[in-house]
């Protein structure tokens, strides 16, 4: 019975590096994703009716715990089943903020559990190690949820790197007096649970909606680290192995965001890009811009060899993902070959567009990522963006003074023809004109994407 529960171990912590690794590919994501689930299935059993406490009895209390599990499973099912695909970001925020909240309750029932006298200088590292990093992740995931929900704007003042520096010195002093014994006792473990949530909220605040990705990827790195210290403070190999996981696969992506907007983490955290404020610096493209009706953009597209789809968030505003892909066969039946060019930040999350995309079964093998898209641009014929606009704009390679400038982008100016859906020349997250939509082979087709896609459906099927 003893090495029952080590070799449970082993084979959820297998599933989760199975189930990471298919989660590298569309087509396998959701394999992966029940697989993992497995895993962690038999962990959280395991741990539950083989493990021990620190007074080596077996786990009490199983009707309580048994009970969160069922209550927890419940509100967890109805979210997912429920969301729709463009609150997905949202749910991915608040989930994850709930993980970093169960690392920083561990942390603090742990020292209230065991006290300061009995517990070890590494014991301390890692239980405040886990508390200040879940504090952080949980409110900070929360102020990043409000922000994609649209209830919060971004909140800026003057001074507010100095207040936040300032807090984060004072959080990692306190922190390292408790470390060392210098101060203990519960109050002084609540006080640094207060400044780390507000460090996390302050953190967040100033970020804008451009930088979400990349945000709500570093705080799920920061989920996993804290995670990982939980498995220190408990001896739990599964616990750690999955911490390890979920930290490490959550600063690749990070890293990942970050140079496919050719930018520093630094640059993204704490130079206010993708604001709010419409309008300014780095477009003034100016000019007029070519007005098309559905009709002309059906033909275009119905005597075309190659057609591009280039998706952004608009899409997943309107819903019509599942238009997209009605056009998409309408296309293909007149011998168009159509495929999808995904930028790595289109959307408000890593993957968000594949997500979306996948949701109305368009095949995995049409979704090309943007290296792979952009050599093809010259020979496409057309090419349809649907609710893009910063990942586009090619301001990005001509105007030093934007704030995208050096950012890649698809290279949607280099097909021949180029048809905008969108509601309006309103700006993007970025807050700046695109000099796209005064290109001479541009044109805009204004209107909700979802009635532009049914009206180009339609066009198409009566050629």
């Amino acid at each position: 019975m003893d090495a029952t529960l080590p070799i449970l171990y082993l084979v959820a912590s297998i599933t989760f590096i199975t189930g990471l690794k298919l989660l590298g590919s569309p087509k396998s994501a959701r394999v992966g994703n029940l697989i993992a689930a497995g895993g962690m299935t038999v962990a959280i059993f395991g741990t539950m009716f083989l493990a021990k406490g620190h007074d080596g009895q077996p786990l009490h209390n199983l009707e309580w715990i048994t009970g969160a599990l069922v209550v927890g499973t419940a509100i967890g099912w109805v979210m997912a089943m429920r969301v729709q695909m463009t609150a997905m970001p949202q749910m991915v925020s608040f989930f994850n903020g709930m993980g970093g909240a169960c690392a920083a309750l561990i942390s603090v029932m742990e020292y209230q559990a065991v006290g300061e006298a009995g517990m070890s200088f590494g014991g301390g590292l890692a239980t405040v190690a886990g508390l200040v990093i879940g504090s952080v992740s949980f409110s900070g995931s929360i102020i990043a949820f409000l922000k994609l929900e649209g209830r919060l704007g971004d909140i800026r003042f003057g001074g507010q790197q100095f207040v936040n520096n300032a807090l984060l010195l004072g959080v990692l002093a306190l922190g390292g007096a408790i470390v060392g014994s210098y101060l203990g006792g519960l109050n002084m473990v609540l006080l640094l649970t207060a400044a780390a949530l507000l460090f996390g909220i302050l953190f967040v605040l100033p970020i804008g909606g451009a930088d979400m990705p990349v945000v709500i990827s570093l705080l799920n790195s920061f989920t996993g680290v804290a995670a990982a210290c939980g498995g220190f403070l408990y001896d739990n190999m599964v616990m750690l192995i999955g911490g390890i996981l979920v930290g490490s696969a959550g600063t690749i992506l990070t890293i990942v965001m970050t140079r496919a907007m050719n930018r520093s983490l630094a640059n993204v955290l704490f130079t206010n890009f993708g604001g709010d404020a419409a309008g300014g610096g780095g477009g003034g493209a100016g000019g007029s811009v070519r007005e098309l009706s559905a009709a002309d953009a059906a033909v275009m597209m119905a005597y075309a060899r190659q057609v591009v789809i280039v998706p952004g968030y608009g899409l997943a505003v309107a819903q019509a993902q599942h238009v997209c892909k009605q056009l998409e066969k309408e296309l293909q039946e007149k011998g168009v070959t159509v495929k999808y060019a995904i930028h790595p930040v289109a959307g408000r999350m890593p993957g968000h567009m594949n997500v979306l995309l996948a949701e109305a079964d368009v095949e995995y093998d049409k979704l090309v990522e943007m290296e792979e898209i952009n050599p093809e641009m010259p020979n496409t014929d057309v090419s349809i963006v649907v609710g893009a606009n910063d990942v586009v704009n090619p301001a990005a390679k001509t105007d030093t003074s934007s704030p995208i400038y050096g950012m890649p982008i698809i290279d949607v100016e280099n097909s021949k023809q180029v048809i905008i859906l969108k509601r309006s020349m309103k700006s993007g997250y970025a807050g700046i004109e695109n000099e796209l939509f005064y290109r001479p082979n541009c044109a805009m087709l204004f209107g909700d994407a979802k009635d532009s896609l049914t009206k180009l459906v339609n066009e198409v099927k009566n050629l």
